[in-house]
Formats: structure tokens, C-alpha cells, sequence
């Protein structure tokens, strides 16, 4: 097990391949142990790196509004409009 600090998007890319190979290792083995470890330095790099925002309040009601919006075949099939 080696691990190293991820510092680039190379580390990163790495670090995303060697979680991938061990990803279904048995906990609190020495795979187990090492995908943890890579999971919260991921996690903190892309945090650090891709930060998402939280939405306006306003524009996520909106959206889901308009996604949850019946089409014209409901309305025509519940009222016959």
C-alpha cells in the first residue's frame, strides 16, 4: 500500500483508477484500510476542486416545478381537455 498526497489532476486520476481496482476489498483489510484512506483524500480533493454551489432557493422551486409539470396527455386524459 502506498499512498501519497493527491496534489494534481494526474494524483487525482490515479488515485480514482487505484479506488476503482480495489473498490469491493473487504474492510479493515490492508485494501480495505487503503480505499478509506483514498476515499477521504478524493473526497477533499474534489471539494477543494470542483466545488458545487447550492442553488438559489428560488430557481430550485422553479426547477422542480417544471420538471414535475404534467404534459398535455394528462390534461387531456384527466379532463378531456
Amino acid at each position: 500500500m502506498e499512498i501519497k498526497p493527491i496534489k494534481s489532476e494526474l494524483d487525482y486520476e490515479d488515485a480514482l483508477k487505484r479506488l476503482e481496482a480495489i473498490f469491493d476489498a473487504v474492510p479493515n483489510s490492508i485494501e480495505g484500510d487503503e480505499a478509506e484512506i483514498l476515499v477521504m483524500m478524493i473526497d477533499n480533493y474534489e471539494k477543494e476542486h470542483f466545488p458545487i454551489e447550492s442553488p438559489d432557493p428560488i430557481e430550485a422551486i422553479k426547477i422542480r416545478m417544471e420538471a414535475k409539470r404534467p404534459d398535455r396527455g394528462y390534461w387531456r386524459q384527466r379532463y378531456g381537455v
